[in-house]
């Protein structure tokens, strides 16, 4: 069993890309390998407003990007790369995603974590869904351990929130500066875009280690 620790944040373009590489590469190249995919919640805007932001204007005031479509030009060509079809101009809000992530969370126990936050994920960018909803999530929750109520009930609980505040902080004293970061085998981390040979070679390296 290989351990894959996985840290991202819903609403990051390469996370979604992130997760797309790496299901993409263990299903075709390493369909026999048996892995446990961990996920680590990391908050890139911790104090967005219930309501959302505008992505336009949150390029414009804080990185001075007047052409949000040529902005997304690059990772929207990494996504199609690998048979993702990603239009970031579909989503045009980012959310707050306490709620979102500690629902994640709570599916550790469930076996379901990973799948859950993949498809958190492609709610948010593919399906323009607005992730900070508890009935949203709730919605989404269903089909991976959870009755809908006892979904809404965490996405809304404010212990919850604060476990992953707490969890988010110990991403960061942990190095983690950039998403999606990868670690295999508690060992080879890898972050950012990284591209499908990549993520390849990291596993196959982590695998090895493990076999000797």
């Amino acid at each position: 069993m290989l351990q894959i620790d996985l840290y991202t944040e819903i609403t990051c373009p390469w996370c979604i890309i992130g997760h797309h590489r790496l299901d993409k590469v263990l299903a075709e190249r390493f369909a026999g390998l048996e892995v446990d995919i961990r996920q680590h919640p990391v908050l890139l805007l911790p104090d967005a407003p219930a309501e959302g932001l505008y992505i336009p204007d949150l390029l414009r005031s804080r990185y001075g990007i007047t052409d949000s479509k040529a902005s997304f030009a690059r990772p929207e060509a990494e996504a199609r790369a690998s048979g993702l079809d990603l239009d970031l101009s579909r989503q045009p809000w980012t959310y707050r995603t306490q709620a979102a992530h500690g629902l994640i969370l709570a599916a550790r126990e469930r076996e379901t974590q990973h799948q859950l936050a993949v498809a958190i994920t492609d709610a948010h960018f593919l399906q323009a869904k607005n992730i900070s909803d508890a009935d949203v999530l709730a919605d989404i929750a269903v089909a991976y351990g959870f009755e809908r109520d006892e979904a809404r009930a965490i996405a809304l609980d404010p212990a919850q929130h604060r476990r992953v505040e707490q969890e988010a902080a110990r991403s960061m004293a942990a190095g983690v500066r950039s998403v999606p970061h990868f670690i295999f085998s508690g060992r080879i981390a890898i972050n950012g875009g990284r591209s499908e040979d990549e993520i390849a070679l990291a596993i196959r390296q982590a695998a090895g280690e493990q076999a000797v």
